[in-house]
């Protein structure tokens, strides 16, 4: 289920040539732990395996593509190349750094298995908000959500195999802390992953539309971690979902809603603004009322360690962040409200957004992901920008700290679910 690996495999087809499939192991990345990593090398581990089956060579390389790619493709004479699509600025920089460095008869392209319409097609400009972006994406669905051709058993094997994988050596290369250790809760790969997207349609997707903002009832997909680590594609996700709109239409047509265009409309913002990740990103009201609100009194000031370990005043907010802590997963609700306390418990915008961020990419399962930096509710993600800084929303009632962004408080949170109740469900342990 990618277009990338599809259109790759048909290029070859083509020219009668073997396929090679090369995944590069950069040994750091943003803030990702050996959570991520394990979660990533199990799934790739899968990989490995379906590729021997379909005579495809499946290659880890260690280090960084520009520095082992070029070489690989002048060692086995390869005659294309073909990639994904990230629109996050250090991926981007390695297509970029590849492409400077291969040879010029060797052509190279770039396929975007990651979103449905793809990204520089959904639009050619960064989009205010859901609603100009979601005319376009629906316009162009019936073009683009569609089956998957299969990949075949490779008829044109390689001269040579591909050198067997030291899976466990592969962790001596990484540069990345070893204490944010794995959750128990998910499976990595994609067999594991689609076992949960059956779970879902089978259990929770009945009452996805009434629920999904009650982070006590069970009616999310929870499927935002083989998403972003392609393990399953949010496609087939749609494909599989939309089959059982007769029966649970305002589910189906919610889950579109924050599956595609929500998600969607974080990469239009990540690929168009080059300070997505940053408050000169937000609009210009935004760090206009941000700026103005600097200097206000906050009612209480953490540091980076109190909030990491729970420690605040607030047992919800508490309980939200070891829930993160704990499962690599927090409730997509739970997230506008834990990114617009950092907002009003740290000394300014910039470091909230740090914070934010830091905390999201170090302990998220699907952190490091445009759907983190920016959207209101995708697949249970809250984006550090919409809560912070006011990105596709728009200017409310003016107050202390916040200005005109949008305020949530505790008192809201008991109104819409049994606070008390996940309180004690994450209570800390000591």
């Amino acid at each position: 289920d990618n277009w990338a690996f599809l259109y790759a495999q048909r290029l070859a087809l083509k020219q009668e040539l073997p396929l090679h499939i090369c995944f590069c192991l950069v040994p750091k990345f943003l803030e990702a732990t050996i959570r991520h990593y394990r979660f990533m090398l199990r799934g790739l581990q899968e990989v490995a395996q379906e590729c021997a089956e379909l005579n495809i060579s499946f290659h880890l390389l260690l280090g960084y593509a520009k520095d082992v790619l070029p070489t690989f493709v002048a060692e086995h004479g390869v005659g294309g190349l073909v990639t994904d699509f990230s629109p996050l600025r250090l991926p981007r920089q390695w297509v970029e750094d590849v492409r400077e460095r291969l040879p010029e008869d060797v052509p190279f392209a770039q396929v975007d298995a990651h979103n449905i319409v793809p990204c520089w097609i959904a639009s050619p400009k960064q989009e205010y908000s859901a609603r100009t972006i979601r005319g376009k994406i629906h316009a162009q669905l019936p073009e683009f959500l569609t089956e998957f051709p299969p990949v075949v058993h490779h008829p044109h094997p390689p001269s040579c195999p591909a050198e067997p994988i030291a899976w466990e050596a592969c962790y001596s290369s990484l540069q990345v802390d070893h204490t944010v250790k794995e959750v128990e809760w998910a499976t990595p790969g994609t067999a594991a992953g689609m076992a949960v997207l059956k779970s879902f349609i089978a259990e929770r997707l009945k009452s996805f539309s009434a629920h999904r903002n009650d982070p006590n009832k069970a009616a999310l997909s929870n499927l935002s971690p083989w998403l972003h680590f392609g393990q399953v594609s949010t496609q087939r996700a749609i494909l599989e979902v939309q089959k059982h709109r007769r029966h649970y239409k305002e589910s189906v047509d919610a889950f579109v809603e924050e599956a595609v265009v929500r998600r969607e409309l974080a990469e239009n913002f990540c690929y168009y603004n080059d300070n997505y990740d940053s408050v000169q990103g937000a609009y210009d009201w935004a760090q206009t009322t941000l700026k103005l609100h600097a200097k206000d009194k906050r009612p209480y000031v953490y540091s980076l360690q109190e909030l990491e370990q729970g420690t605040t005043h607030d047992p919800l907010w508490n309980a939200a962040q070891l829930q993160m802590v704990r499962e690599g997963k927090m409730h997509g609700f739970l997230r506008m409200y834990w990114a617009k306390k950092i907002l009003e418990w740290t000394r300014s915008p910039e470091e909230a957004l740090q914070f934010a961020i830091y905390l999201n990419d170090r302990y998220e399962l699907d952190g490091r992901d445009p759907n983190g930096y920016l959207t209101l509710v995708s697949l249970c993600l809250a984006g550090c920008l919409w809560s912070i800084c006011g990105i596709h929303d728009q200017g409310w009632a003016e107050r202390p700290v916040f200005g005109k962004i949008r305020y949530m408080n505790y008192a809201g949170c008991k109104r819409k679910f049994d606070v008390e109740q996940f309180e004690r469900r994450y209570a800390p342990t000591h």
